[in-house]
């Protein structure tokens, strides 16, 4: 009974330390491999993964669970344990009965709630019910942790991929119904209808109709769109025509169009003062991030 506890708590400690910082960033190193699996490419040079001596074992969605657990029971809030087992998580996709959990779009953009909903789900009997609910559907934080605590709990490499998923889905989704009321609301002031010169949504924003974009997806990514599209294949076209977006446009326009996403993001109440916890969205939070770095 000694020796099966001394185990265990050789195990969480073992697991605690893969969260804290290295000389050599194995968050990043680990972050580059989950999207490199993401997107079927390496996007690091083999040498200097090899140079990151000693490397530890990959945690297992089973050690982060474990951990989270483990951590709520030994007395620490239930939220800093989620967000360290966030940290400590590596899937970037995964199949629990018929459901997929997406965590990762376009190998760079995070959704962090989601990992965290499939974590909650795990310590149902430790977290209250309320709390859970306010964080996965109304994006309440039972705790106030400033954006620094926040990033450095997941890491700096999971924290720039949940900006980027910030910008790069919820705010572009924003930035679609923006600009498909917009221009419903010309039409409707169109004395012929909108058999005369409508331009879609699509052509609008992106400059291609929605035909032609999928086919370039395709070109690009190797994905098809097929009649039906399930949610995180969605969302994962909608963060590619986000880079495609950032690609084609000027910086002008970048940010034009960026203040209308925002701009509809606080029209529809999505109580935006408290589902960005964790990141500062902005105009210009959003030039540092996309537009300054090129």
């Amino acid at each position: 009974m000694i020796a099966s506890k001394a185990t265990e708590c050789s195990r969480i400690s073992s697991l605690r330390t893969l969260i804290s910082p290295a000389p050599i960033s194995f968050e990043t190193i680990y972050l580059v491999r989950w999207f490199s699996m993401a997107v079927g490419s390496p996007s690091l040079d083999e040498s200097l993964l090899e140079e990151a001596t000693p490397e530890p074992q990959f945690p297992t969605p089973s050690d982060a669970v474990f951990l989270l657990r483990q951590s709520i029971l030994d007395g620490q809030h239930w939220f800093t344990a989620l967000l360290d087992a966030v940290g400590l998580w590596r899937l970037p996709i995964e199949w629990i009965g018929d459901r997929e959990y997406r965590y990762l779009y376009g190998g760079d953009a995070f959704d962090w709630l989601l990992l965290a909903e499939r974590l909650l789900d795990e310590v149902a009997d430790l977290v209250p019910p309320k709390e859970t609910d306010g964080l996965l559907f109304g994006g309440v934080w039972p705790l106030e942790i400033d954006d620094a605590e926040f990033a450095t709990r997941i890491g700096q490499a999971k924290h720039s991929a949940h900006l980027n998923y910030l910008y790069g889905v919820l705010i572009e989704e924003a930035l679609q119904l923006s600009m498909e009321e917009e221009i419903n609301k010309e039409l409707l002031n169109r004395p012929w209808g909108k058999e005369h010169g409508f331009e879609s949504m699509y052509q609008r924003v992106y400059g291609l109709p929605f035909i032609e974009l999928r086919a370039v997806y395709y070109e690009q990514t190797a994905k098809l769109l097929g009649s039906q599209v399930s949610y995180p294949e969605w969302k994962e076209f909608t963060y590619w025509l986000f880079r495609f977006r950032l690609k084609r446009q000027d910086k002008a326009r970048v940010a034009s169009d960026t203040r209308k996403g925002l701009a509809q993001l606080s029209r529809m109440e999505l109580a935006v003062s408290e589902r960005r916890h964790g990141a500062t969205l902005g105009e210009t939070e959003f030039t540092r991030q996309f537009v300054a770095a090129g």
